[in-house]
Formats: C-alpha cells, sequence, structure tokens
C-alpha cells in the first residue's frame, strides 16, 4: 500500500505543473479571448435591449397615430352623414314645397273650374228659362190661333 502512496504523490508532483500551466492558460483564455467576448455580447444585450425599447416605443407611437387617425375619420365620416342629412332634409323641405305649391296650383284650377262650371250652368239656366218661356208663348200662340176645334157629333146609335 505504501507503494501505491508513493506513485500517487509521485503523479499528483507531475501533475502540479501540468495544473499551474493549466491555470495560467485558463487566465491567458479569459484575459484575451472571454472578457473580450463578454464585453461583446454585454454591448450586444445593450443594443437588443435598446433596439427593442426603440421599437416599442415607435410601436406606441404608431398605435397613437393609428388612433388619432382613427379618430379623425370617425369624425370626418360623422360630418360627412351631418352633411348628408341636412343635405335630405334640405331635398324633403324642397320636395315638399313643390308638392305644397303643385297642390295649392291644382285647388285654384278646380276652384276657377268649379266658378266656370257654375257660371255655365247658371247661363244655361238663364237659357232655358228664357227659351221655355218663349216655348210656352209659342204654344199658347199656336193653341190660341187655332182656336177651338169644332166639335164632332157623336154618331146616334
Amino acid at each position: 500500500m505504501q507503494e501505491i502512496g508513493r506513485q500517487l504523490a509521485q503523479l499528483f508532483l507531475a501533475a502540479i505543473p501540468t495544473s499551474i500551466i493549466l491555470f495560467f492558460y485558463f487566465l491567458f483564455l479569459r484575459w484575451s479571448f472571454f472578457r473580450p467576448i463578454e464585453r461583446v455580447l454585454a454591448e450586444r444585450r445593450a443594443r437588443i435591449e435598446g433596439a427593442q425599447q426603440s421599437a416599442q416605443a415607435s410601436k406606441a407611437a404608431t398605435q397613437e397615430k393609428l388612433r388619432t387617425y382613427r379618430e379623425a375619420i370617425k369624425s370626418a365620416r360623422a360630418e360627412q352623414f351631418t352633411e348628408q342629412e341636412a343635405s335630405r332634409r334640405r331635398a324633403v323641405e324642397q320636395r315638399d314645397a313643390i308638392v305644397l305649391a303643385a297642390r295649392k296650383a291644382a285647388h285654384e284650377e278646380v276652384l276657377a273650374a268649379k266658378r266656370e262650371l257654375e257660371s255655365e250652368v247658371a247661363n244655361a239656366r238663364l237659357s232655358l228659362e228664357e227659351s221655355s218661356a218663349a216655348l210656352s208663348q209659342q204654344i199658347a200662340d199656336a193653341i190660341l190661333a187655332t182656336g177651338p176645334a169644332p166639335k164632332k157629333e157623336a154618331p146616334s146609335a
């Protein structure tokens, strides 16, 4: 067993210079390779985070612009609807005015036609009264001019 202990001690002593070399190699790699890579990675991480923050700010600004554009479109549509409604109301009012004027004109024409018809009826009555008086006079003259008709005697039976 002593032999094994002695061999282990020799191996351990032989491994010390290799361990020291590996330790210095690790320090050298850390100084010349890992630290610059860590710096680059940290800088890259910072840039990525900055770009993400910038993208989020840009996205928020875009969302705000989109909201204002939508509000502007909504208000423009509401204004357009109001204008259309006012235009429709004016058209309805104009149509109603035209219909009212046409009704008035038609009513006046009907009244004028009634007056004319009434005057024609009155003239026709006057004409009939005059002609009936003249006709009755002619009938009376015709009856009186012929005199009484001779009586016919009834046959005796």
